[in-house]
């Protein structure tokens, strides 16, 4: 009797044991999951923001090339330049002048034709060329020099956002690039000869226009353009078509960009010299 007694005391600890356990390992594997679902969750709240400011990047960035190219697509009637020695590139003298300007390069697949046909036609131009681009293509920058063409400075990056957050930054970035193009081409290179991202107009950029010429530099924008800053490629007739709207002038300045992408306007600058040859125009450099 006694020995059945032990023996259902026994079962029922052992039921009772069993049942604890059973208990502890529920309570285990919840709080697993609990804690695997909030490692989840915080994962997937981190992707969620991750997403969202890459998003917020690319509208940014979106938003800062389309007014780039806004700004770009414009043509300034107010013959905007400065210039401490005297020279006025808008200046009616009897003499028709195109001043064939090139922006944003040079570009290792754009910039050598452009050079190429320039040449083959005994035209010297003015590349007003990005920091970075330089360092990338220094031996373009070097030609460039070297047959004759005149270097301006756009700027060291080029990023409109940072550029214009002050004066300050704008002249640090301008002087970044001088210290990039000395460094390619000699340190005697001291033109002083900018062109602002976007052009100087408007009245937001007076801060800029002014610290630009405290710092010395004159800056020379344009009235005469291709259009080739709207798009990337932009048709040939489409550039040629926005460029004779505007020859009217004795003098223009005309906008154009060596860029990677704008292939177009290689093809079209055959055409464009024509174009103004035929209306007689003559060339020449900024200075």
């Amino acid at each position: 009797m006694e020995k059945y007694e032990n023996r259902i005391r026994k079962n029922k600890q052992r039921k009772r044991r069993n049942a604890i356990l059973s208990v502890f390992s529920l309570l285990l594997l919840f709080s697993f999951g609990f804690f695997i679902g909030g490692k989840m969750s915080h994962k997937k709240s981190n992707v969620v923001v991750s997403a969202a400011n890459n998003n917020q990047k690319e509208q940014e960035k979106k938003a800062t090339d389309e007014n780039m190219n806004s700004r770009e697509s414009k043509v300034n009637t107010d013959n905007k330049s400065s210039d401490g020695k005297g020279f006025d590139p808008y200046k009616s003298d009897g003499k028709k002048v195109a001043y064939l300007t090139f922006d944003d390069g040079p570009s290792a697949n754009n910039t050598p034709k452009i050079l190429d046909i320039l040449k083959s036609n005994n035209i010297k131009a003015t590349f007003f060329v990005i920091g970075q681009c330089a360092e990338q293509n220094s031996e373009l920058l070097k030609r460039e020099n070297e047959e004759g063409h005149t270097i301006g400075n756009h700027t060291y990056s080029h990023n409109m956002k940072y550029v214009y957050s002050s004066p300050d930054n704008f002249i640090n970035d301008l002087e970044k690039g001088d210290k990039v193009i000395k460094s390619i081409i000699g340190s005697d290179y001291n033109l002083k000869l900018i062109r602002f991202p976007g052009g100087s107009f408007g009245t937001k950029l007076a801060p800029y226009r002014e610290a630009s010429i405290k710092a010395g530099y004159h800056y020379v924008d344009w009235n005469d353009l291709t259009g080739d800053a709207e798009h990337n490629n932009v048709p040939v007739n489409s550039l040629l078509n926005e460029l004779k709207k505007y020859t009217t002038q004795e003098h223009v300045v005309i906008l154009m960009h060596d860029a990677p992408a704008k292939t177009t306007t290689v093809q079209a600058l055959p055409q464009v010299i024509e174009y103004l040859k035929s209306k007689g125009y003559t060339f020449e450099t900024l200075k």
